[in-house]
């Protein structure tokens, strides 16, 4: 029985404790309202309830057409709205009024034609109101900046300005079609800024910049190489038809273009080279200084005086006309080789009247001539050779040329003083003038003015 009644009375505690913990649970399904909108006459009725939510409606225009009834503080909403968002809305702020119970919404969605096509026109209309009022603005600010452009393309057409303020021709249009565009940018600022767009402006710039930077990652060799142009043609390295060599490539000069500079090879062809690489390129110049020095090496027998030798070699030189007197013809012991003594002969030329490849032919011949009339050997390289096998061989040496009783006694070198022609070979010179007049307007050199 004991476990009888304990059951009994564990089942009615447990009736007890729920019916204690329902009226909470319905307590909570009641949503508390985060605020409270106060009513202004009385808010205890549901007239002064049904009042506020209508005063409230009446300034929100999508929820003008909703229908409001308060019936002991429970409110039922009724009509149509143009949007679902609108009949949440409208339930939203009515469950915050003071003094509501709860919101029962009946608001239902209007999908007529009618509703839907009226107020699209009427902003347009609107739009269209607003342009044609605007017009008056909008024509001032294109008159703006139609007269800043012009201003700027007139300014950028006084060629003779910018020839006097800049070194060449190339910089001189880089000038002017820069200050074109600050103008250009100038009028664009100045238009946005009489109709208000001042943030549009911010973005375009935005954009351009974001533009400029992957453009400038795409095409970076390009910008390098027009960048090394124009500070080649401030520079002026070197002027047309000089003869140079750039980064071992060695020509006259056609013409240097905005891209890259063009050379002529001694072999008459056309040699392209970037302006990027020319403008880091260690560079030779054999034109810019007129005065030039050739030299050449003759070899003679080990056993004969070579400083006698020497003096027979420079005074030979010091008799040719081409060969300047200062500095003087010079000649020293460069090497003692293997079957000779290497004699280093220098003199110096002048490139204007003179042929340095002629000029360097004629003073070996004379110099040769000079050392062979004076008793001088100039030997071949010979060779030494020792076989060994089962029977012992003498060592013998074996030269290209032997000298013997069969072989003819060695020709005396006429003294032939005639004068040899050493004039400059101008023939290269003048193909690479002919290819300049082809393109007279191509050019970012200038024969005039000041060089590097």
């Amino acid at each position: 029985m004991s476990f009888f009644r304990i059951f009994f009375v564990a089942v009615v505690l447990t009736a007890l404790s729920f019916g204690n913990l329902a009226p909470s649970a319905m307590a909570q399904d009641v949503p508390e309202n985060e605020s409270t909108i106060t009513v202004q006459n009385n808010a205890s009725t549901d007239r002064a309830i049904k009042t506020r939510i209508s005063e409230i409606y009446a300034e929100i225009e999508s929820l003008g057409a909703v229908s409001v009834e308060v019936t002991a503080g429970v409110v039922t909403l009724s009509g149509e709205t143009m949007t679902a968002d609108a009949g949440v809305l409208a339930e939203t702020l009515a469950s915050r009024v003071e003094g509501v119970v709860t919101v029962t919404n009946k608001i239902e969605r209007d999908v007529s034609v009618a509703t839907r096509v009226t107020p699209a026109f009427g902003a347009l209309e609107a739009k269209l109101r607003s342009f044609l009022k605007g017009l008056p603005l909008l024509a001032l600010a294109v008159v703006v900046f139609i007269l800043i452009v012009l201003a700027g393309w007139f300014v950028s057409r006084l060629k003779w300005m910018w020839k006097a303020l800049t070194p060449n021709r190339f910089v001189s249009d880089l000038m002017s079609s820069g200050v074109f565009a600050i103008f250009f940018i100038l009028a664009v600022i100045a238009a946005l800024s009489l109709l208000d767009a001042t943030a549009l402006l911010g973005t375009l710039l935005g954009a351009a910049g974001v533009f400029g930077l992957a453009i400038g990652f795409a095409v970076k060799d390009t910008i390098e190489n027009y960048i090394a142009s124009v500070m080649l043609s401030i520079r002026q390295p070197f002027r047309p038809n000089e003869h140079v060599v750039i980064d071992g490539n060695e020509g006259r000069v056609i013409r240097l273009t905005s891209r890259a500079t063009v050379l002529m090879t001694l072999d008459g062809n056309h040699l392209r080279l970037p302006n990027a690489m020319v403008f880091k390129a260690v560079i030779l110049n054999y034109t810019r200084n007129p005065e030039r020095r050739f030299d050449f090496v003759v070899g003679i027998d080990p056993e004969q005086e070579g400083l006698q030798a020497i003096d027979i070699g420079t005074a030979e030189m010091e008799g040719l006309d081409f060969v300047l007197k200062e500095p003087p013809p010079n000649g020293v012991i460069q090497a003692l080789g293997a079957s000779t003594t290497d004699l280093q002969f220098t003199g110096w030329i002048n490139q204007s009247e003179t042929d340095f490849n002629k000029a360097r032919s004629v003073a070996i011949a004379r110099v040769k001539n000079a050392l062979e009339a004076s008793g001088f050997s100039l030997p071949d390289p010979s060779y030494r050779i020792s076989v060994k096998g089962n029977m012992a061989l003498p060592t013998f040496q074996v030269t290209e040329t032997t000298e013997g009783e069969d072989m003819p006694p060695p020709v005396e070198p006429a003294a032939d003083k005639s004068v040899q022609d050493v004039s400059p070979d101008t023939s290269l010179e003048q193909r690479v003038e002919e290819e300049r007049r082809e393109q007279p307007h191509s050019d970012l050199l200038s024969d005039e003015g000041k060089t590097e």
